[in-house]
C-alpha cells in the first residue's frame, strides 16, 4: 500500500484539531511507515525509539494517543505505561508487539492499555483502531477534518470540496489528487510521488495521465482566482497561494 493541514493559511493547509499521535518503536522502518500513513490520514505525528524518549516526549508533545511497542531497548512499553500512571499522566495507548500470546494481551490490557495490535500488522487496521480508541476516549478523531487553503475547502467527512462557498464536483481520482496536494500544500511534489500516492503504484510508463488530471482539476478548482495549482517546471506540482 502506498502511504504516503482548518485554520486558513496563505501557503499551508492544516486540519482542524489535528489529532496528535506518538509512535514508539525501536525499528525505524516501522516508525517511518506508521508515521507516514498517519500523516497521510491527517494526524500530527512524532516518533520515539526508546521508552525513556517516549516518557520525555509525552508531556511536551501532548499526544491524544500513543502507539507503543512492548519490547523496547531500555524499558518495556508496559513499564512506560506504568510510569505514566504513577505520575498521573493519562493517555490512550495501543500496544504494538510481536508477542501474540493471550496472556501477553491480557497483561497489556490489564495495566491500562486500550488495544493490542500484533506484528506483522495492516496499516489500515492500525489506523482504524486508532480512530476507534480516540472516539472511545472522546479524542479529536471525532472532530470534523477539513483541509483548507485560501478559500478552497476539502471536507473529509462529507467528502465535499468547495471554493469560495461554491460546491465543486470531483471524480474519485480528482478528489484523491486534490487531497494529496492539500495535505502537502506548499510542498513541491514530483510527478512520481503523485502517481505513486494517487494511483497506488510505482509508475514507469506514460506520465500524461497526471497532466490530464491536473488539467481537469484546474478547470474546476482554479475556475476562481487566484490559481492555486502551480507547475514547477522540470519537477512537478505544488498547491499554494500565488507569491506576491
Amino acid at each position: 500500500m502506498s502511504v504516503a493541514g482548518a485554520a486558513r493559511a496563505s501557503s499551508r493547509a492544516t486540519p482542524v484539531n489535528l489529532p496528535r499521535v506518538l509512535v514508539v518503536d525501536d525499528e525505524p522502518s516501522i516508525t517511518q511507515l506508521v508515521a507516514l500513513a498517519l500523516r497521510y490520514e491527517g494526524f500530527e505525528v512524532e516518533t520515539a525509539s526508546t521508552g525513556r524518549d517516549a516518557l520525555a516526549a509525552i508531556p511536551r508533545f501532548k499526544p491524544a494517543l500513543v502507539v507503543l511497542d512492548v519490547m523496547l531497548p531500555d524499558i518495556t512499553g508496559l513499564e512506560v505505561l506504568e510510569r505514566l500512571g504513577a505520575t498521573g499522566q493519562k493517555v490512550p495507548v495501543i500496544f504494538l508487539t510481536a508477542r501474540d500470546a493471550t496472556e501477553d494481551k491480557v497483561h497489556g490490557l490489564t495495566v491500562g492499555g486500550d488495544d493490542y495490535v500484533t506484528k506483522p500488522f495492516s496499516i489500515e487496521e492500525l489506523v482504524a483502531r486508532i480512530r476507534v480508541v480516540l472516539r472511545r476516549n472522546g479524542g479529536s478523531a471525532e472532530q470534523r477534518l477539513v483541509l483548507t487553503l485560501e478559500d478552497l475547502e476539502l471536507d473529509e467527512d462529507a467528502h465535499e470540496v468547495r471554493r469560495g462557498g461554491r460546491s465543486i464536483e470531483l471524480t474519485p481520482t480528482e478528489y484523491r489528487l486534490l487531497r494529496y496536494l492539500l495535505v502537502n500544500a506548499g510542498r513541491v511534489l514530483t510527478r512520481n510521488q503523485i502517481l505513486d500516492h494517487v494511483w497506488d503504484y510505482d509508475f514507469g510508463g506514460d506520465a500524461s495521465v497526471l497532466e490530464t488530471y491536473i488539467s481537469y482539476l484546474r478547470r474546476k478548482v482554479d475556475a476562481s482566482q487566484p490559481a492555486l495549482i502551480q507547475t514547477v517546471r522540470g519537477v512537478g506540482y505544488v498547491l499554494r497561494a500565488p507569491r506576491n
